[in-house]
């Protein structure tokens, strides 16, 4: 073995050890990889890192490199990926499955035993090689390299990429568990209140206080619904419930703290100065949403919404080793009595006279009085949003 490829070793090696500490992005750091190959002599013409990355929306991403692009491709990966033919009739289910490694050298004509093979063969590449790329708690992903130089690869640079792949796998590892952290906190908790707990606001009673406009919401019906459909029919209909509700909160810049049951709980923080506008947008577009979606559905999504404008306690509620990170605050009772309110009052939304001062939006209401609320000493002046 020669000192030329002692020294690109130890180059690689050394980057990896010690040259990505503040680099977060594994798409980046594959890139760099590559790169890295190709520059120490590796005659690599295309490479590609799949990751399972436990998204709720998808099972795991697949990093594609090829000589001569900028940037690398990121591709989702379905949860049922796994169940296709595709998937099956594959080197990854064989990797993934065994923990082999796996080569073929390209043919100039077939057969191969693979279809990705031909695909490979049809974009000039002569040679594959599929390594497993194992993490702690038996997790296992797949890296794979192909080239198109005549002959395939030659033992130095497979040797090249093999006494790499641990460090590669320690990387990897390393990123993918800070990204699955990010990942289940904005899913459970939002990601309001996800930067707060990866930035260390994990202590009981912390917190700040903050002005919000609070919306709490309550599908109609959902006692008689549980009682009558079966199990998975009901989840079902929670989560489409769900879907025309929270698509357009967060797209009009609200933040989900809290499913209960068939509530949801969210508020639009006043340091935007059009929050309460925002708020009464996403609203409109949940109602509208549902009644576009009735005549597709043999279940009638109804909901109904309260909503006020005050300050919260937004921070760690709970026992000493079980927290909530959501708001409390008298502002949040009061969205929630209003909510109430809705079914004896026969209005789908209702708003404290608060936040209609707050919104400016009093052309968009009717008022229905001051009405006696429980909890509260003051008669709390009402109004209905109207819904064309």
């Amino acid at each position: 073995m020669t000192d030329g490829f002692h020294r690109r070793r130890l180059s690689i090696i050394s980057w990896l050890s010690t040259g990505l500490r503040e680099e977060q992005s594994l798409e980046r750091i594959f890139a760099q990889l590559c790169a890295r190959f190709v520059e120490c002599g590796v005659n690599l013409s295309r490479s590609t890192l799949h990751l399972r990355v436990h998204h709720p929306q998808w099972l795991g991403t697949r990093i594609l490199w090829a000589r001569g692009q900028s940037e690398t491709e990121v591709q989702t990966v379905a949860y049922d990926v796994e169940g296709t033919d595709v998937f099956r009739r594959s080197p990854f289910r064989l990797v993934i499955d065994t923990g082999r490694v796996v080569r073929q050298r390209i043919l100039i004509c077939g057969p191969h035993v693979f279809p990705v093979y031909e695909e490979l063969r049809n974009n000039g590449h002569t040679d594959y090689i599929a390594w497993p790329l194992d993490h702690t708690q038996g997790r296992r992903h797949l890296i794979t390299f192909a080239t198109d130089k005549i002959g395939g690869f030659d033992d130095q640079e497979i040797m090249l990429i093999e006494e790499t792949l641990p460090l590669v796998s320690l990387v990897t590892e390393i990123r993918l568990k800070n990204q699955l952290a990010r990942t289940l906190l904005q899913t459970y908790v939002g990601p309001h209140a996800s930067e707060q707990i990866l930035d260390g606001a994990t202590t009981r009673g912390s917190g700040v206080t903050l002005r919000a406009a609070v919306m709490m919401c309550d599908l109609r019906n959902f006692t008689r619904l549980s009682d009558r459909r079966r199990r998975d029919d009901v989840i079902k209909i929670l989560n489409q419930y769900f879907d025309l509700i929270a698509d357009p909160i967060e797209k009009y810049g609200g933040e989900i703290l809290k499913f209960v049951g068939d509530g949801l709980l969210a508020v639009f923080p006043l340091d935007r100065s059009d929050a309460c506008t925002r708020l009464l947008k996403a609203v409109r577009e949940a109602q509208e949403a549902a009644a576009a979606e009735d005549q597709a559905r043999d279940f009638r999504i109804e909901f109904g919404t309260g909503i006020h404008v005050g300050e919260v306690m937004y921070g760690n509620i709970g026992s000493k080793r079980r927290l909530d990170f959501t708001v409390i605050g008298p502002a949040v009772n009061l969205a929630s009595r209003l909510e109430s309110l809705t079914k004896s009052l026969q209005r789908s939304v209702l708003i404290s006279g608060e936040f209609v001062t707050a919104a400016g939006c009093l052309s968009e209401t009717e008022c229905l009085g001051r009405h006696n609320i429980r909890g509260f000493e003051a008669e709390t002046e009402v109004y209905a949003l109207r819904m064309a």
